[in-house]
């Protein structure tokens, strides 16, 4: 008797994920949320077509990376495309089918890229992360959607809320503006627009708006479907864990990505709060220790207000609590500010490793390197600067909501809590940049063999 070889059955799983690829919008934008099957949805959606050999679709993300980063666009795609008898070209990142039909991956990492379309016909597009792409690329790609493969051109993006993108004004008929939340019996709603002179106008119909601006203004419907981590039942299962890691995130990132909340943004008071943290006397003696200085560039004069040059000295203990043991700042010179380094590191001794800032260009690199010369003896670890401050900032200020960072009493105190509470909106930012550094290359050190004596406890100074 011969083996029946027994047949994957892919579908997507019912609610949000299922209504987002049955909906007949021009344009349906999905999500609101992170771990809601977004990036399964897009890529399951062109699936629909590819019995069709002049099909073709382009899903974007704004740079090369995101694409090909693990669990990314294509790292998805090899798990799914292969199933339906597609093989990546010579090409990649695309997928050619058997009929003939195509699926390619691209991105478009500045406003210029979008003119390497023109003249382009493409009747699916997909915009993974929509709030990534400026308002301009996707109206020229919306410009792109033409078809001779029998589909009615349209358009798919999957998003996280981001309260500054010209995303959520788009979607906003769909949010409620007073709690930045998705309203529920609004999702899967259609609505018509037409763009007239870069101008929405918005309906609950289409003829409405030909009644108003004529046959010509061709509406165009849209909709928005909210979906989140406790919609995608898969990943609940396999990765419980997933919540909690949502959940851990700062304030912000956490109202957006487990609540979806579009009205949210970081503001004052919102990254840190002195009524997080404890002020101590001591703290323990097993320690990891990084004293991280972020450099000012212009020296104080009467005419200006530059920023400080900060250092925050921030402790690891075993039962992974952190301890802020000292912080200090200057308006010095460039000569005075190298002085002040090489004393601290010499007062600190060598198992407190330096943390230094590297800017972006050769100018930085130099910088640095002439640092790690001066300190040369002592452990040094140089981080580059990238991402915004409050995304570097993230990581130290999650722990210091959770009561998990302390303060070693000092006359500093007030000082660095003041900043830290007006981060990001303060005119001053160095405190939280040298919390952050501290933390960040911390949490990237690997703790050392112990070496003598250890002291009964390590005081803040």
């Amino acid at each position: 008797m011969s083996a029946v070889k027994e047949l994957a059955i892919i579908c997507p799983q019912p609610g949000p994920q299922e209504a987002f690829l049955a909906t007949p919008a021009d344009i349906a934008i999905y999500g609101g949320q992170a771990g809601g099957g977004k990036t399964w949805a897009m890529l399951f959606e062109p699936l629909r077509h590819i019995h069709r050999k002049d099909f073709r679709a382009m899903i974007f993300r704004r740079n090369a990376t995101q694409i090909s980063n693990p669990g990314g666009l294509w790292d998805a795609s090899t798990r799914l495309y292969p199933q339906v008898g597609a093989h990546s070209t010579q090409k990649p990142p695309e997928w050619a089918f058997p009929s003939g039909a195509m699926i390619r991956f691209a991105h478009l990492d500045n406003e210029e890229t979008k003119h390497s379309y023109q003249g382009a016909e493409i009747p699916l597009i997909g915009f993974d992360e929509l709030c990534h792409f400026s308002a301009g690329q996707f109206w020229y790609m919306f410009s792109r959607l033409r078809s001779i493969s029998g589909v009615n051109p349209y358009i798919r993006a999957t998003c996280n809320p981001d309260a500054d993108s010209w995303v959520a004004d788009f979607i906003s008929w769909w949010i409620d503006q007073n709690t930045g939340l998705a309203i529920p019996e609004r999702s899967g709603v259609l609505r018509w627009f037409a763009r007239i002179n870069d101008t929405l106008f918005w309906s609950d119909t289409p003829d409405e708006l030909v009644a108003d601006h004529g046959a010509d203004c061709m509406p165009k419907s849209v909709t928005f479907i909210a979906a989140s981590v406790y919609d995608n039942k898969i990943l609940m299962e396999v990765n419980p864990q997933y919540i909690a890691n949502l959940k851990a995130m700062p304030l912000v990132e956490r109202e957006q990505l487990l609540h979806g909340n579009w009205k949210i943004r970081p503001a004052a008071g919102l990254y840190f709060q002195r009524s997080w943290c404890k002020i101590v006397d001591a703290a323990p003696a097993d320690l990891r220790i990084v004293r991280y200085w972020d450099l000012a560039a212009t020296e104080k004069t009467s005419h200006n207000d530059p920023d400080f040059t900060t250092c925050a000295k921030l402790g690891k203990a075993t039962d992974g609590r952190f301890y802020v043991l000292h912080g200090a700042s200057m308006r010095k010179s460039p000569l005075h500010v190298q002085v002040a380094i090489k004393n601290t590191a010499e007062q600190d001794g060598r198992t407190v490793t330096v943390g230094l800032p590297q800017d972006p260009g050769q100018a930085g690199k130099s910088q640095a390197q002439d640092m790690a010369r001066m300190l040369a003896g002592y452990s040094v670890k140089i981080r580059p600067e990238s991402g915004s401050k409050v995304t570097r900032f993230g990581g130290f200020s999650a722990q210091c909501e959770a009561g998990n960072v302390f303060f070693v009493r000092g006359p500093w105190n007030d000082e660095f809590f003041d900043q830290l509470e007006g981060f990001p909106d303060a005119a001053h930012d160095d405190h939280a940049d040298a919390c952050s550094g501290a933390f960040n290359i911390l949490m990237g050190i690997p703790r050392p063999a112990i070496i003598g004596h250890a002291s009964t406890v390590a005081r803040g100074n």
